[in-house]
């Protein structure tokens, strides 16, 4: 769904640079409610193979619910999941887990006095009455070097890491399950430049593995660093699809605010379709 209040400039999913097309993971009518509080109302959401998508928002737009749903905390009330085109339930984060869907919740999950080996095995230890340690030492170095990471030893413990060698830990232990995709909510919050840069390069090659990668951020200079797409929520509802490589920060603000919601910005957006349409006749 598109809103027809501001420019928009969406493409169908799939078109990303890193993509071969195949939708992976869709969402139609989805819904979930609180009581008498709407938090989603008819959410449809497509992620492809090789492509990142971000889902934006104010808070309060639903974009905690709708983690938890695709990663089996909550169960939707109405409306379909689709995975490779057949629709499917999960009861639990380890269900969505094994059908192959990865969350690396903002909090990271991590046990600070535990090294990054074990960290990255947590709960998940080869032949746990007898470690295999050579195997799970062999296992993280493989995961650490397809991502590329810059830590230089697995006997650290993970508070001494800086902030973006703790995301880089967490996304590898959910790389461990071989996912389809990964959900990442709010990968960079609270993360300096040199740290931020190295997540966002990060994110970039889970989409050159052909993974789909659903991003939720607050943040849109990271947004259009890597997103193929962009769909915003806003009051729990679908309020515009975007190509990240043609819509510009303003007009997702926009979207998110609910800025275009009057008469003048209708106006103003009809202009700029119009404007676009004539500069691509030229």
């Amino acid at each position: 769904m598109t809103s027809s209040a501001i420019p928009t400039a969406s493409g169908p999913p799939g078109t990303g640079p890193g993509t071969d097309g195949t939708v992976v993971l869709s969402l139609r009518g989805v819904s979930k409610q609180f009581g008498a509080v709407a938090a989603l109302s008819g959410i449809d959401l497509d992620v492809a193979a090789g492509e990142v998508v971000a889902v934006v928002g104010d808070n309060g737009a639903g974009k905690s619910t709708l983690v938890k749903i695709l990663s089996g905390v909550y169960a939707p009330d109405a409306g379909a999941v689709s995975f490779h085109g057949r629709e499917v339930s999960f009861d639990s984060p380890g269900a969505a887990h094994a059908l192959g869907i990865a969350t690396v919740y903002q909090d990271l999950a991590l046990c600070e006095n535990l090294d990054v080996k074990a960290n990255l095995f947590l709960g998940q230890e080869l032949r746990p009455w007898m470690l295999d340690d050579v195997t799970m030492e062999k296992r993280s170095w493989e995961l650490l070097r397809e991502l590329r990471a810059r830590i230089p030893t697995l006997d650290v413990p993970v508070a001494a890491l800086s902030g973006g060698q703790r995301q880089t830990v967490a996304i590898a232990r959910a790389l461990l399950g071989r996912p389809e995709v990964v959900l990442l909510d709010e990968p960079t919050a609270a993360l300096g430049v040199a740290q931020t840069a190295e997540v966002l390069n990060l994110i970039e090659r889970l989409r050159g593995k052909g993974l789909g990668v659903v991003m939720i951020s607050h943040n849109m200079e990271d947004v259009r660093a890597v997103a193929d797409r962009v769909a915003v929520l806003r009051l729990g509802r679908n309020n515009g699809v975007f190509d990240a490589r043609e819509v510009s920060s303003e007009e997702v603000v926009a979207a998110i605010t609910g800025a275009s919601d009057n008469a003048v910005s209708q106006r103003a957006a009809r202009r700029a379709v119009t404007s676009r349409e004539e500069e691509g006749r030229s």
